[in-house]
């Protein structure tokens, strides 16, 4: 009997180390994707043998990936659990590990700010800075070191964990767990994408469809509010009563869209760039593209 593939933790370590350098290559138009396959590259090693494997895999791990640089860590672990199982012959293919990947990044991403930047790093530097202020060599120090032993803990331990979370996935691969697993985080990275669309895409068209003017009393009259501090006060109580800032009400086509729809155009544009990307074209075109056509819309007064 063929002794099964296995990861070992000298390549796990290897691995985690090689995580910590992750965003070493970002880029726009697949992101942390060469980060992503550089830390693989110690399993790909160790499970494949031929160099037309290795180079598959290498090629498998190269697609857009982007969330958290340490939240990649649970990701990264589990994905080594399915490359392992693949390397042993089971029934994971390609979409299997990346619908995996794809549906973890997005929830997780939300993650890592909030904790990180938002939590950990404010307490650590507000301690090491309260030192420093005294003049205690400490502060920094305590900083530097605590922060690191921290992120590369999380990111060390959150990797086995997923690991050990991806070999439990894959040991019910006859039962189907992987497939609904695969399809529950494909619909839920779908799902979070979609909700940032309205977020993450703005277009603003500008044009004027309409100008009315205002009746007397139903705009704030600024020829007539008080100097100083009690102008800006009055102005301030008359536009929380519902008063308009100027003297004509003013709609574009923006407001028409929005009134329709909300968020129909930025929508529209995703919904292109979809189907672009169906058609093979290059992302740095369609980002080139964008930019060219925003310049151009914006010149003509458009947007």
């Amino acid at each position: 009997m063929e002794e099964k593939l296995k990861l070992s933790k000298r390549d796990r370590i290897a691995i985690w180390w090689r995580s910590t350098f992750i965003q070493g290559s970002w880029n726009y138009e697949r992101m942390q994707n060469g980060g992503w396959a550089f830390s693989m590259i110690p399993a790909i090693r160790r499970l494949y043998k031929t160099k037309e494997d290795r180079s598959a895999a290498l090629k498998r791990h190269l697609e857009f990936f982007n969330t958290h640089p340490y939240i990649a860590s649970p990701i990264l672990g589990v994905t080594l659990a399915l490359e392992e199982e693949r390397a042993n012959g089971a029934p994971v293919d390609n979409a299997a590990i990346q619908g995996v990947k794809v549906g973890m990044m997005g929830p997780l991403a939300g993650i890592g700010d909030p904790v990180f930047w938002f939590t950990v790093k404010p307490i650590l530097g507000a301690l090491a800075a309260s030192l420093a202020l005294t003049g205690n060599i400490l502060g920094p120090i305590i900083y530097f070191v605590a922060w690191n032993i921290i992120r590369m803990a999380f990111m060390w331990y959150t990797q086995e964990f997923g690991y050990k979370a991806g070999s439990k996935i894959t040991d019910d691969l006859s039962g189907g767990l992987l497939q609904d697993i695969t399809k529950g985080a494909s619909i839920l990275g779908m799902f979070i994408l979609g909700a940032l669309v309205n977020r993450w895409v703005t277009v603003q068209f500008t044009p004027v469809v309409s100008r009315v003017k205002l009746d007397d009393g139903a705009y704030i009259d600024w020829d007539k509010l008080p100097a100083g501090a009690e102008g800006i006060k009055s102005a301030l109580l008359q536009q929380s009563e519902g008063l308009s800032l100027t003297a004509h009400k003013v709609t574009t086509l923006q407001d028409n869209l929005d009134s329709l729809i909300p968020g129909l155009a930025g929508l529209a544009l995703t919904l292109l760039s979809m189907w672009l990307l169906r058609k093979k074209i290059s992302p740095i075109i369609m980002i080139l593209g964008l930019f060219a056509v925003g310049i151009v819309f914006h010149l003509i007064h458009l947007m």
